[in-house]
């Protein structure tokens, strides 16, 4: 009946809108998506699916029963499939060697040698996880240490979905990245693959390469993005002493068509579940092959990040006469990025038990990220209340600080929250998303980042 059987272990953010499109754009081919957490393939068979994505339902909905199917019989598919992807998680470690750097790579090999127990057929194994270069050349090394005559051949085919836009870039992409050993059962496998998104992606936005150069490339991608928001938040700083606006400088500079607009919005941090760990997993590399200089470059572009949240916290205690001891603020957002409810890495984490330790009591507010967010900050201690009505949780409190661009914090009636809060009212705009002089000329003490404030006293 079907052309092809395709499966995917792991239902998260990536295996599971990535075999959503495959299998909308392939109705030939039979994709099933496994994944050992119950809860979440059940979540994936219902309309309140685990994750949230803009669109996302949509494409679910087109396939789920027809070609589309989620199970937890991980076994079974693999048994059934001729082509695996894997997209596991792979987190920094937290022990031994390389702890804080280098990526956790227990389940993804606990995934390979459960591909090899089971396989009874030849498989094309694809990497869709971010994993370290040459972490294909050991899972051939595993996959192909069997003395059943089954051949393994490993693609490495990295995900640059953008969580709050990953149906338009799976519709869209910018690039398809598919890399392989360039034997010929190399390029077969490379093909294979390549026949897949053919379906729907121009063949020239379909990019192959050797398996080395497609591994490294999704670090560096993301580690030269991350660069650029580090850089224009550095630049932040220097506007704030210098009554510059970042913003205007950002449109400057962006102008200019070597450098180009994207990417260099200041804000209060990046985050994400790639960045931080795509960053930290490249210096652990360079450090490996003795590049140290090369490695110290890019741990500074995670230094600056992490300044920028810290220099944030310390802007809003001073601004509020240098304590903040029993007062209550409000966090706009908590999510690291608008439409996603991910809060992995968020900015917001990081601002929320700094001014916990300020001994400052939070509302916590986000339409998608509520339950992430307890999750986050349990145990953290302190005064801590999680209301998703961001007029409700304005109510009573001294500030207003917006950590994830939502579209709906632009369209709040201000003159409103102003009325419900406690005088002299601030707002701390984190994401330069306000009206500042609006906010001002309503009574609020307004601090935009990398620009200058605008306040009452």
């Amino acid at each position: 009946m079907f052309e092809k059987r395709i499966a995917c272990i792991g239902a998260g953010y990536v295996g599971g809108p990535t075999m959503a499109m495959i299998a909308m754009k392939c109705p030939q081919y039979k994709v099933t998506v496994v994944d050992v957490n119950e809860a979440r393939i059940k979540a994936w068979q219902t309309d309140d699916l685990p994750i949230y994505e803009p669109g996302l339902l949509e494409v679910v909905q087109a396939a789920r029963g027809r070609n589309l199917f989620f199970s937890t019989d991980i076994n079974a598919a693999i048994r059934e499939s001729e082509i695996i992807f894997v997209s596991v998680n792979t987190p920094t470690k937290t022990f031994g060697e390389g702890a804080g750097k280098a990526a956790d790579l227990q389940y993804w090999e606990k995934v390979a040698r459960e591909i090899l127990r089971e396989s009874e057929s030849p498989k094309i194994v694809v990497e869709k996880s971010t994993l370290p270069v040459k972490t294909a050349q050991t899972m051939e090394n595993i996959l192909n240490a069997n003395d059943r005559n089954i051949r393994f051949d490993v693609v490495s085919n990295p995900e640059f979905l953008a969580e709050g836009t990953a149906v338009k870039d799976l519709l869209s992409p910018d690039r398809v990245l598919i890399g392989s050993r360039e034997t010929p059962e190399g390029l077969k496998a490379r093909q294979a693959i390549v026949d897949i998104y053919a379906n729907w992606v121009p063949t020239e936005r379909i990019i192959t390469s050797n398996v080395w150069s497609s591994e490294l490339s999704k670090l560096v991608a993301n580690a030269f993005l991350a660069q650029r928001i580090s850089s224009i938040n550095s630049i932040s700083a220097l506007c704030e002493k210098t009554d510059a606006s970042v913003a205007e400088v950002s449109r400057a500079v962006g102008m200019d068509a070597r450098i180009g607009g994207r990417f260099l919005n200041a804000g209060v941090g990046f985050g994400g579940s790639c960045f931080r760990k795509d960053i930290l997993n490249l210096v652990y590399i360079c450090e490996g092959y003795h590049l140290y200089e090369v490695a110290r470059y890019w741990q500074s572009v995670l230094e600056m990040n992490e300044y920028q949240e810290t220099r944030f916290v310390r802007n809003m205690v001073r601004s509020m006469f240098n304590t903040i001891v029993g007062k209550r603020i409000a966090l706009f957002g908590f999510a690291f990025k608008a439409d996603t409810g991910d809060t992995r890495e968020s900015p917001a984490i990081h601002v929320a038990k700094k001014l916990l330790d300020e001994k400052a009591e939070l509302v916590i507010s986000d339409p998608k990220a509520l339950d992430n967010a307890r999750i986050d900050l349990a145990g953290c201690g302190g005064g801590i209340d999680y209301v998703e009505d961001p007029y409700e949780a304005a109510r009573g409190v001294h500030a207003v600080a917006v950590l994830t661009e939502w579209d709906l914090y632009r369209k709040l009636d201000w003159g409103r929250i102003y009325g419900s809060m406690e005088k002299p009212a601030f707002v701390f705009d984190g994401r330069n998303i306000l009206d500042t002089r609006k906010l001002f000329e309503i009574g609020f003490n307004v601090y935009p980042l990398g620009r200058p404030p605008l306040k009452h006293f």
